[in-house]
């Protein structure tokens, strides 16, 4: 099958074409033809290497985090689905490479695909809707009335984040520039800070919850605005001992984690709040809970563009470029 791979770590320019072994199907798994795969920030971190400590990946790697396609053959011990159908997952951490012709999964972390969506559109999602899910759901419990900063609104997390944090009854605010103003407010915000012109940690005060993408700077000043008893969660770092404890870490590196977030779990203590980092786990039952209110409109994907497979590496380039206007850059097999 044709992917896109890298050979070793933090070469940018390394990210290249090639051809590899069909994948092999297990028992629990489904094989499925891969219409269109999302591209990530976290495709560029592991392709950097910054993750190699806790995602021991071998190398050579196919790179990919998220997917929509059509399962084309099903291992002997799946239930959820048959040949022929429409689906759209995250691959659990262990088994990435959706920049791929093909791809195996196990049935658990495939959902069936909204019916409403392009293949392009759904593969747009899974990454960023179970990370919105997790922070906000099962991490913050978000209830109605609370107020939720989420950063960066118009990035592919923060257009989905807002969208979730709305269905869930929130009052939230973002920072986002002023040419996406019109965009964040269309999704929900009710509050949007211009963080090119305006200091948001001087602006918004009695948060209950901030979802951070950014981390460093960004992140501390996050728990200014934080009410006693708030949370920050961050997808971008620092990793923090819960997350080495979930991920089986040994000593040592339980120890790296713990003196990595010191400084920001100290700063949130001072002030009464929490710091959680979060990195999202692949869920196909999430993904299930998500597709009604994507069915019905109350969360839709944003796409910024759409590259052919044959330029997946321009792709790569055009995110860390910071060339996307809004939400999520995707490649397309067909």
């Amino acid at each position: 099958m044709k992917t896109f791979m890298i050979e070793r770590y933090g070469d940018k320019a390394g990210v290249h074409a090639a051809e590899m072994p069909d994948p092999q199907v297990g028992a629990d798994d489904v094989l499925v033809q891969i219409h269109a795969a999302g591209i990530n920030p976290l495709d560029l971190k592991i392709r950097d290497g910054e993750f190699k400590t806790f995602l021991p990946y071998r190398l050579p790697l196919v790179l990919g985090n998220d997917f929509a396609g059509v399962v084309v053959r099903v291992g002997s011990a799946v239930t959820r689905f048959a040949v022929g159908d429409e689906v759209y997952a995250r691959p659990g951490k262990d088994r990435i490479g959706t920049f791929a012709e093909l791809i195996a999964v196990h049935q658990d972390d495939v959902a069936v695909k909204p019916a409403n969506l392009t293949m392009a559109e759904a593969a747009s999602l899974p990454l960023v809707a179970l990370t919105a899910w997790q922070a906000l759901v099962e991490r913050a419990h978000v209830q109605p009335g609370q107020k939720v900063l989420i950063h960066a609104g118009s990035g592919g997390l923060g257009t989905i984040a807002i969208q979730l944090a709305k269905q869930l009854g929130a009052h939230v605010a973002t920072t986002a520039s002023t040419a996406k103003t019109d965009l964040v407010k269309e999704l929900g915000t009710d509050v949007v800070v211009d963080y090119r012109k305006q200091a948001f940690e001087s602006l918004l005060h009695d948060y209950d919850v901030v979802l951070d993408s950014l981390g460093g700077e960004t992140l501390e000043k996050s728990l200014q605005v934080l009410k006693p008893g708030g949370m920050a969660i961050g997808v971008a770092g620092p990793p923090d001992p819960a997350f080495a404890r979930d991920l089986g870490a040994n000593a040592i590196l339980r120890l790296v984690m713990s003196a990595l977030s010191f400084t920001t779990r100290r700063l949130a203590k001072r002030r009464g709040v929490t710091y959680s980092f979060l990195f999202m786990k692949a869920s196909g039952d999430q993904l299930r809970h998500l597709t009604p209110l994507i069915e019905a409109g109350k969360i839709r994907p944003v796409v910024d563009r759409v590259f052919p497979f044959d330029q997946t590496r321009h792709a790569l380039e055009y995110l860390e470029q910071g060339r996307a206007k809004a939400g999520k850059v995707v490649v397309a097999m067909t």
